[in-house]
């Protein structure tokens, strides 16, 4: 079976069963030009959230659709891949978060989104790369422990006056790790009159050579807003596929092209289909981990 023809299945699988598609910005064009919503982690929360949907299938890594189950518990959320999960989530087990709380007796907890559930029942409220500095303003605490990526803890720290104390010392995302400064200097050799717009998961150094810092949804404003023609892009360089259909006209070029995110990359057309077709790979939240989890999520989406 051929891609179309597998594409052709999925639109008459998502109607028989009433069914929507959430893709991250990462998956590949084809999975993207087929979801009824393409996005960022917070964007696709929204959308999870406000869908009529009866089944959701989340094309994405395990703690976007865990966000999906647990602030949707009357729907089915599906992963079409379930061995696609995050290695940076799992560099925040609960027992982590829980020590740094009792240390901190007195700080606030903002965590990325970027976490497993059991972790997320120990936050104040969730947090994403596009809302991160927003939601540490508006929270009591002066201190606040931030988890889990220490690069994303580097950037709300150049934003706010508060004590940001990154949990664990050493989370990262692998895929934005591996952009280095050298990196950005040989294709800006290449490309000496692109600008440079990063995610805020990467490298301190890398950030600081940047013509713009933020999240996927940032980067796209940016990207699609600036009058300039070339653009060097520091993330997974999936989004690309998306820039080029907002701004056909413009060229980007990925900052690191090896650096890519291979849990992203787990879900395809056939798994996809699979999914609808069998009503399989479903995420299911234990109850008690899932109502204290979704507290701090709620907060995130009321503060927007």
């Amino acid at each position: 079976m051929n891609d179309n023809e597998l594409v052709k299945e999925i639109i008459e699988l998502k109607k028989e069963r009433n069914a929507v598609i959430l893709s991250h910005n990462y998956q590949i064009g084809r999975i993207q030009d087929l979801a009824d919503f393409v996005g960022d982690s917070f964007q696709l929360a929204c959308s999870a959230k406000q869908t009529d949907a009866d089944i959701i299938v989340f094309c994405g890594v395990d703690f976007m659709a865990e966000t999906a189950a647990i602030i949707n518990p009357e729907k089915k959320v599906l992963l079409p891949d379930m061995d696609a999960q995050c290695p940076m989530a799992a560099m925040l087990p609960e027992e982590t978060i829980k020590k740094a709380r009792e240390d901190y007796p007195d700080a606030a907890v903002v965590m990325y989104i970027n976490t497993i559930a059991e972790a997320k029942t120990h936050a104040d409220c969730i947090c994403t790369s596009g809302n991160a500095v927003k939601v540490v303003e508006n929270m009591d605490s002066d201190t606040i422990l931030f988890a889990p990526d220490r690069n994303l803890a580097h950037y709300v720290r150049q934003r706010t006056e508060k004590d940001i104390i990154a949990v664990p010392p050493d989370g990262i995302c692998i895929v934005h790790e591996r952009i280095l400064p050298e990196d950005i200097l040989n294709i800006k050799s290449f490309h000496p009159h692109a600008l440079l717009a990063v995610h805020a998961e990467c490298r301190p150094k890398v950030q600081a050579m940047a013509d713009h810092v933020g999240s996927t949804k940032t980067m796209l404003d940016f990207v699609g807003e600036s009058d300039a023609d070339e653009f060097i892009i520091g993330t997974e360089p999936g989004i690309i596929h998306r820039m080029k259909k907002q701004s056909p006209n413009k060229t980007f070029y990925p900052a690191k092209e090896s650096s890519i995110c291979l849990n992203m990359k787990k879900i395809n057309l056939l798994n996809l289909k699979q999914a609808l077709e069998e009503i399989r790979y479903e995420v299911e939240v234990p109850k008690e981990i899932a109502r204290a989890a979704r507290a701090p999520i709620e907060r995130m989406l009321q503060i927007g």
